[in-house]
């Protein structure tokens, strides 16, 4: 695996555990949020959602199996958050939603294995000037 070891890695964990906490969030307060100017589909929302979780922690952790692992977490946690939705009585449980979260979790993959496993260093390069560093990432030794 040619790899660059990212150099403001735990900041790039940080924004993806915002990241995590921001969609359960989302999935759980009583009124789910609406931003007018983007009218979107909720389906089309939750894909997205699931994509750009799965994206950057596909950045972060490269190896085949720990990128098998967030998939099937992030497909396991919309689940989860849909049976929570539906349990609390304010938010619908859908089936729909389920299988949207996991299409945004597939997209992904793909993305990742077409060469988007390198946006997070390219940015490092490009935009913050920092010179890559060749090598293993602390995950995948």
């Amino acid at each position: 695996m040619n790899e660059l070891k990212l150099q403001r890695r735990p900041i790039w964990l940080a924004i993806g555990c915002l990241q995590i906490a921001l969609v359960i969030w989302l999935s759980l307060i009583p009124d789910p949020v609406s931003i007018p100017v983007i009218n979107v589909s909720d389906k089309l929302q939750h894909a997205l959602a699931y994509a750009v979780l799965m994206g950057w922690f596909g950045q972060l952790y490269q190896r085949p199996m720990m990128r098998l692992g967030y998939a099937f977490s992030f497909v396991l946690m919309g689940v989860v958050l849909e049976f929570a939705q539906g349990l609390s009585g304010q938010r619908a449980f859908e089936v729909a939603d389920m299988f949207a979260n996991t299409f945004g979790v597939l997209l992904a993959w793909i993305v990742l294995r077409r060469g988007g496993d390198q946006l997070l260093a390219w940015f490092e390069r490009r935009v913050m000037g920092l010179a890559p560093t060749p090598g293993e990432s602390p995950e995948s030794r």
